[in-house]
């Protein structure tokens, strides 16, 4: 039990770029968990992707030891993405917790994300430690980002901890902090194992590696375990915590975080959010796990070749072990044959999946144009819903009685010199305004309802823009609203690419039909004969490009002499190129599915 009170497990949560995976940088330096050697910046991100881009995309999981006056302490710190596409890792981390550090930039203040992740924690009861980082800018404003910082959370001025990631300033009272704040652990060793799973790896040499966080009980290595939510049993072959390696253990007991290698092949078998118990003496009451992911974002991705169908599939599944958020179902298309229907929580989201297919598994793959689900209703069954998340699904418009869209509630905090540029974003984005308060004389905090589909493609970078990189935004679904939607299908040399077509607004399909005709006229390379490029709603065209031929020149060898010569050349050029058109099939390229989505750019 007295080892118990010597546990603390602690997440870190904050928006994106406010130094969380620097700050945990110093906390391992300080902790002597990485020697110096070690060291590089962003230690715990471990994927590439995470490194080139600077964000985190996964929770990671470490152990740290520290003495403090006198006593070894055990801290298990997980550190969380910050990006709204990633929340639902945030979730995860914080279910296996009971604190967490609040870390707010000294110089940027509050941002949506900030208050969006703070709201979760608190649902969970977690103890909060406010950071102030980055105190060493010379933009920095302790004084009155700390009354901000005092607004939200309510607590007192002395309690917020100062400290900068970059030169480590401050981490000693950020672990004083940890150690007297948060409350160790509650769990009975006594009881039988009760273990909930919040992360899971696939690793080719051993199989799945399950993190796990010990409730109740303990559990031993070789001991029997069985998976609630499937109800498999396996042996525990190899148990540890995590350091920055791996350090194997004969038994973790109650309060503590570790991983378990099991000999599991098959990626199905292993749930996040799943309850490890014994299988001699299961526990009765299963771990209230996290609630399912709601994609946002729907995209089907389909492999070059046909015949990688199933290859795909393997690397979807154990893409999905490492990213619970991503949920995917088997679909076909007339133009690219087999594939999947996936369902992600963003655009980044989809773009982070897409280059971890091709970095880890080296799948290339095509998107398509991504859009979210519809409810359609038809006019013979009127309350009965048909779930559109394929504009090919939508009925005809002769049967079709209303669609209703997805709408979000959008939180936007902006500085007040931006406010009419966002709100006219927002409004052709089809927003309505429904709140706006201002938090201090500088910054404003606007809510609108939304529909989701306008923000999917573009809102976001153009929101950066329009606001000068100071407008942070988060956003909550709202439930389904009534509007009116057509569907726009692109037609090549006279047939429907199923690939391209999109559900929009009726305001906006004229306009955007155009554009596409543009844009695939730019984009899909000539061929031997013309192919008309239309945008059509239904049976009417709205909008024509003809991608020119490219032509030899016949008439070269005619030189002089009576003109019906050249014309029978050209004449039987015609014949041909007619022909041709009959038979030719139009290849295209992957630019073109996706740059559908940067029309307004």
């Amino acid at each position: 039990m007295d080892k118990m009170k010597k546990i603390r497990n602690f997440c870190i949560i904050a928006h994106i770029d406010h130094g969380k995976s620097t700050l945990a940088d110093r906390l391992l330096g300080a902790t002597q968990t990485v020697t110096a050697r070690q060291e590089k910046a962003q230690l715990l991100d471990n994927m590439d992707l995470e490194r080139e881009r600077g964000i985190t995309i996964k929770s990671h999981a470490i152990q740290m030891e520290y003495t403090y006056k006198g006593e070894e302490y055990i801290l298990n710190l997980i550190d969380t993405p910050g990006h709204v596409d990633f929340s639902y890792e945030v979730s995860r981390s914080i279910a296996a917790c009971e604190g967490a550090l609040l870390i707010v930039d000294a110089a940027q203040s509050i941002q949506a994300q900030t208050i969006s992740n703070l709201y979760l924690a608190l649902e969970n009861d977690l103890e909060i430690i406010p950071v102030l980082n980055k105190v060493d800018l010379p933009s920095a404003n302790p004084e009155e980002v700390s009354d901000d910082i005092i607004d939200l959370l309510g607590c007192k001025l002395e309690d917020i901890i100062h400290a900068s990631g970059k030169t480590g300033f401050g981490v000693e009272n950020i672990l004083a902090a940890i150690i007297e704040k948060i409350p160790p652990p509650s769990g009975n060793i006594d009881e039988p194992l009760q273990a909930l799973i919040f992360d899971s790896h696939y690793n080719p040499f051993r199989g799945i590696e399950v993190i796990f966080r010990v409730k109740n009980g303990q559990i031993k290595k070789g001991q029997k375990i069985k998976f609630m939510a499937t109800g498999n049993e396996y042996f525990a072959d190899e148990i540890g915590t995590l350091k920055l390696n791996q350090v194997p253990k004969q038994v973790i007991s109650a309060g503590d975080v570790g991983y378990l290698i099991s000999g599991i092949k098959e990626a199905k078998e292993v749930k996040v959010g799943d309850t490890l118990t014994d299988a001699k003496t299961p526990t009765t009451n299963i771990i209230k796990g996290f609630e399912d992911v709601k994609p946002m974002v729907f995209a089907g991705i389909y492999p070059v070749d046909t015949e990688d169908y199933e290859e795909l599939r393997n690397s979807m599944e154990k893409l999905q072990l490492n990213d619970a958020s991503l949920v995917f179902l088997p679909e076909s298309s007339a133009a690219l044959g087999f594939g999947f229907r996936c369902g992600f929580l963003g655009m980044l989201h989809m773009e982070i999946i897409q280059e971890r297919l091709e970095r880890e598994f080296n799948m290339t793959v095509i998107t398509t144009v991504p859009n979210v689900s519809y409810h359609a209703f038809t006019k013979k069954e009127p309350n009965t819903i048909l779930i559109v998340n394929n504009p090919s699904d939508l009925p005809e418009p002769s049967r079709l009685d209303h669609v209703e869209e997805p709408f979000i509630k959008a939180t936007i905090i902006t500085k007040s010199d931006y406010v009419g540029n966002v709100m006219s974003l927002c409004i052709e984005k089809r927003g309505l305004i429904t709140n706006q308060t201002y938090l201090t004389t500088e910054r404003v905090e606007l809510t609108f309802d939304m529909p989701l589909a306008e923000i999917v493609f573009d809102f976001y970078d153009r929101l950066k823009t329009v606001s000068k990189g100071y407008a942070s935004f988060d956003y909550t679904p709202i439930g389904m609203r009534t509007s009116s939607l057509v569907k726009v299908d692109i037609l090549l040399n006279a047939t429907i690419v199923d690939a391209l077509s999109s559900l929009m607004h009726t305001d906006n399909a004229y306009s955007i039909g155009k554009k596409m005709c543009e844009k695939l006229k730019e984009l899909i390379p000539r061929q031997q004969f013309d192919i008309p490029v239309q945008a059509a709603i239904g049976v009417k065209v709205i909008s024509r490009e003809t991608i020119k031929a490219l032509r030899k020149d016949v008439t070269a060898k005619c030189y002089g002499g009576d003109i019906s010569r050249k014309r029978k050349l050209l004449e039987k050029q015609k014949k041909g190129k007619k022909r041709m058109r009959l038979v030719g099939n139009v290849e295209i390229p992957q630019e073109a599915f996706m740059a559908v989505l940067k029309l307004n750019d």
